[in-house]
């Protein structure tokens, strides 16, 4: 599949973030997915010393949840280590394992942010941007919002404020452990997001689209994610 719109990712880190200021409002945070047939994950991992990484797209059925295309790719990173900038390093790798697949998701895990990020484009904002397809920022982390402790249940979550603004949810995935950091990609909305999410989760923490991804992506790899 070939990606809807092209980035110039080879920018120095000023005007990474000026692009980051100027698609962010391009980010449509409404939608909603309906009876999607094929859920895909896409996750990286980096060599830091070795400044390569490997990027997997792993694409499930849904609901059964069963593999039917995996591509990864193996490339040099080239942009650097930079809070907030990530995109501009592993997208690249990212969008081209996307264009190896030959099925198209219709929704997309992203291991990463989506608009819970300073400039509102995380990973996987920029990645729906890119991909004209719905996609969700699932992360294991914070990157930035305050958040109250949702209820120990799965199911449970509680709202991920920035600046009196909800940038997403964080989510309790499985009973007793810690939750996931949800947020909106592009082309759907957050209740969305958090629903998707739940039904791809199947009693693990990490959705399993995602969670394919990563074990792909390390797969056959010395490469520290």
């Amino acid at each position: 599949m070939k990606p809807s719109m092209q980035c110039d990712w080879r920018v120095s880190t000023a005007r990474a973030r000026e692009m980051q200021q100027e698609l962010a409002p391009r980010i449509i945070r409404t939608g909603a997915v309906e009876n999607p047939k094929l859920i895909a994950g896409a996750d990286i991992s980096v060599n830091r010393f070795a400044k390569t990484g490997k990027a997997a797209v792993v694409i499930l059925t849904y609901p059964g949840l069963e593999v039917v295309e995996i591509q990864t790719i193996i490339a040099p990173v080239e942009f650097p280590y930079v809070p907030g900038l990530l995109t501009f390093r592993e997208a690249p790798l990212v969008l081209a394992a996307f264009e190896k697949l030959s099925l198209t998701p219709d929704l997309v895990f992203v291991d990463g942010q989506g608009i819970a990020h300073p400039r509102r484009i995380g990973l996987a904002s920029h990645l729906g941007l890119c991909l004209g397809i719905p996609t969700i920022g699932c992360a294991k982390s914070r990157l930035i919002g305050e958040h109250a402790d949702p209820a120990p249940e799965a199911g449970s979550y509680a709202e991920l404020t920035d600046e009196a603004e909800v940038i997403g949810a964080v989510v309790r995935t499985k009973d007793g452990v810690k939750p996931m950091y949800i947020s909106i990609g592009h082309l759907i909305d957050l209740p969305d997001a958090v629903k998707w999410t739940l039904a791809c989760c199947r009693g693990f923490r990490i959705p399993k689209p995602t969670r394919r991804a990563h074990q792909a992506a390390a797969q056959n790899a010395n490469l520290k994610s």
